[in-house]
C-alpha cells in the first residue's frame, strides 16, 4: 500500500469517529507506525507501506476510536515547543498549563535568575523542564508518588538536555525535603471525585486516576501539600497552583490559612482562572 493510500484510510477511520482533526490525528499515528518524519510524508506520499507497518496504524487508529489520547498512542506530546515524551503513567500536558510557566518566568525575571525549583507532581516533569529551559542557571527538583511516572520525566530531562540540572524523587509531596526552595510548582489532582464519571472517556478511562481525584470538594491535594509547604519555602519564595475552574478563590484562601499571601491569579488562554500564586514572608 501507498502511504496516500494509508494515509485517506486512517482519515475515514478516524472522521468516522468524529474525532476532531481527523487528518491530523491521520498523520501523527502514519508517523508513528512508519518512522517517517513530517518532511518525508509530505513530499513522498507515494512511499510503499509494508503490511506489518500498515496492520500497526490501523491498530493504533482503531485504539483511537475507542478513546485512547492520541499521545499515549505516538508516545509524546509538545508542551511549551518542546516535545515530552509521555505514558499511561502521567497526564497528557495541556496548554492550560503553559499559563504557570508564563507566571514563573515573570517572577524569574532574567535569564541569569538561578534560583532552586520544585515541582510537586511533575509527572512528565513539563513544568519543570519547560522552566528550566528558559532560566539555564536554575536547577530543580521534580516530586511524584508514581514511580513509573518519575521514569518518563527522568527520560524527558535527558531528552531535553536538562538532565544536569533537574533531578526526581519518589515521596509523598515536600514532606521528604530538606532544603528550601525559590519557586514551587504544584499542579495536583483537583477534579471532585463526584466528577469523574463525567469526564470525556480520553481523561476518564485512560489517564491516571490517582492523577485526577482531588477528593470530595476537589481540595484535598492542596490541604496536604499546604500542610508542610511553607517548610521548605525560602524567604520570599511563590508557589505556582494550578487550579480548576471555579476553585481560584478556595485555593487562595488555603494558601493564606497556612501563612502563604496570595499575590496573583493568571488566566488560562480561554480565559478560566488556572494559576494562584502565593508567596512566603521574605522575613521567615
Amino acid at each position: 500500500m501507498r502511504l496516500d493510500a494509508l494515509m485517506r484510510d486512517l482519515t475515514r477511520t478516524i472522521a468516522a469517529a468524529e474525532i476532531d482533526n481527523p487528518r491530523l490525528e491521520a498523520r501523527l499515528i502514519a508517523m508513528t507506525a512508519s518512522g517517517l518524519g513530517l518532511e518525508a510524508m509530505i513530499a513522498y506520499p507515494d512511499t510503499p507501506i509494508d503490511p506489518d507497518t500498515c496492520a500497526y496504524a490501523y491498530a493504533l487508529a482503531e485504539a483511537r476510536v475507542l478513546g485512547a489520547p492520541s499521545a499515549y498512542l505516538v508516545g509524546h506530546k509538545e508542551f511549551w515547543s518542546l516535545d515530552f515524551k509521555v505514558s499511561s503513567a502521567t497526564l497528557v500536558p495541556r496548554p492550560d498549563s503553559e499559563t504557570l510557566v508564563s507566571a514563573a518566568l515573570e517572577f524569574a525575571e532574567g535569564s541569569d535568575w538561578a534560583g532552586r525549583v520544585l515541582d510537586l507532581g511533575t509527572g512528565s516533569g513539563c513544568l519543570l523542564l519547560a522552566f528550566l529551559s528558559e532560566r539555564r542557571l536554575a536547577y530543580g527538583t521534580g516530586i511524584d508518588a508514581s514511580a513509573e511516572a518519575l521514569e518518563v520525566a527522568a527520560a524527558n530531562a535527558v531528552l531535553l538536555g536538562l538532565a544536569s540540572r533537574a533531578s526526581f524523587a519518589c515521596a509523598n509531596w515536600s514532606t521528604a525535603l530538606r532544603g528550601r526552595f525559590n519557586l514551587v510548582f504544584a499542579n495536583p489532582p483537583y477534579i471532585r471525585a463526584s466528577d469523574i464519571n463525567g469526564l470525556g472517556l480520553e481523561v476518564r478511562d485512560f489517564e491516571p486516576f490517582e492523577a485526577l481525584d482531588g477528593g470530595s470538594d476537589g481540595l484535598m491535594c492542596y490541604r496536604a501539600i499546604l500542610a508542610d509547604l511553607p517548610r521548605v519555602m525560602a524567604p520570599g519564595a511563590r508557589v505556582f497552583f494550578e487550579v480548576g475552574q471555579g476553585q481560584a478563590a478556595d485555593v487562595a484562601a488555603l494558601c493564606a490559612k497556612a501563612g502563604l499571601a496570595p499575590i496573583g491569579l493568571y488566566r488560562d488562554l480561554a480565559g478560566i482562572e488556572r494559576c494562584v500564586v502565593a508567596e512566603k514572608n521574605r522575613l521567615d
